[in-house]
């Protein structure tokens, strides 16, 4: 068993790590670190629980330390929650202490030499930790996953792309209250509203797209266009699809690929790994966020309405996911377990 330790323990996506590790085959949360405000507390007081299920009792007396590599000690490796605007060095720091950390922060995902992996899509590009080694000189490594409305999108067009190839996407979205953290937005101004506006969101899915489903040091070389949008659902994220492939592909071939789809995840049988990573629907009213958010444990993520698009020439779907797991905290965990795998831990 790996001893873990989750940094931002007492946020949303820090909360969600500690309830995903619990039971965990591979894996135990052995030391919880927060900002200095918590420094000192136990979890159980430190923390504003957020879910239905109670603090798991082997976390909830542990104190909160400072996240630093002096303070977290005698563990195996490091999940990063902290805000983007403070992961950076902190990463960066536990890196050179020697620290293989799994990150859901921004601040690293676009860096040349770091991994931005949704593993099902692009195993092969942990082969930049050896150049991130070689080149930072530090015997540690930060791996990336992506943000939450890439990740569930990622995965759902990496079957085309293989299949038929991609010369065009656009996506828009109608993204969940808990990607925005806690306390998020307002009530008053999401309640009887849609927000079409999501700060650096739409530059993160137009980015990261294109270095997941590019090669470890070249990114693809299709264009993508997204408007980003939040809505008054608390859990997943509902994406509107649409696709110019290279070749021609009908909505059955699309479907087709789509639902024989499988990645080393599901070979190597990892614990996280959902058996299947997309899962179609047929149904013309699906898939619906309340219905189909938990499919795989909310790591599969959901395609319905796949249709041809006369504008684009092409494919257009809906695909579903859940942004705090498959689009967070579980990605990560999944990629820890590849890492390990693959034998990087």
């Amino acid at each position: 068993m790996l001893k873990a330790a989750v940094l931002g323990a007492t946020g949303m996506v820090g909360q969600i790590f500690v309830r995903l590790l619990e039971g965990h085959p591979w894996f135990e949360t052995a030391v919880v670190a927060a900002s200095e405000r918590s420094r000192g507390l136990k979890y159980k007081e430190a923390t504003r629980w957020r879910f239905p299920t109670p603090i798991p009792e082997k976390v909830a007396d542990l104190e909160v330390v400072d996240p630093t590599p002096s303070a977290v000690k005698d563990v195996d490796i490091v999940f990063s929650a902290l805000p983007a605007e403070v992961a950076g060095k902190i990463e960066e720091d536990f890196a050179k202490a020697g620290y293989t950390v799994l990150s859901n922060a921004s601040s690293h995902r676009m860096d040349p030499d770091v991994p931005l992996l949704n593993p099902e899509v692009n195993g092969g590009h942990i082969s930049l930790i050896d150049e991130q080694r070689r080149r930072r000189k530090w015997d540690g490594a930060i791996v990336t996953n992506p943000n939450c409305s890439t990740a569930i999108m990622t995965l759902s067009l990496k079957p085309i792309y293989d299949t038929f190839g991609i010369k065009r996407v656009i996506v828009s979205t109608m993204q969940a209250l808990s990607g925005a953290g806690y306390p998020g937005v307002a009530s008053l101004d999401i309640v009887d509203n849609v927000i079409p506006y999501i700060s650096k969101e739409e530059e993160k899915m137009q980015t990261e797209t294109l270095k997941i489903l590019g090669e470890p040091s070249k990114p693809a070389d299709f264009r993508v266009s997204a408007s980003c949008h939040r809505v008054a659902t608390l859990d997943g994220h509902m994406e509107a699809v649409f696709v110019e492939p290279k070749n021609e592909a009908s909505p059955e071939d699309v479907a087709k690929a789509m639902n024989n789809f499988i990645g080393e995840p599901q070979k190597l049988k990892l614990p996280t790994a959902p058996a299947k990573p997309i899962v179609i629907k047929t149904e013309e009213d699906r898939p619906q966020v309340r219905l189909d958010r938990m499919e795989g444990g909310g790591m599969s993520v959901t395609v319905g309405r796949i249709r041809k698009d006369p504008a684009l020439d092409g494919i257009k779907y809906i695909v579903l996911g859940h942004n705090t797991i498959r689009g967070a905290a579980g990605c990560s965990i999944l990629n820890a377990e590849y890492l390990k795998a693959k034998k990087y831990l």
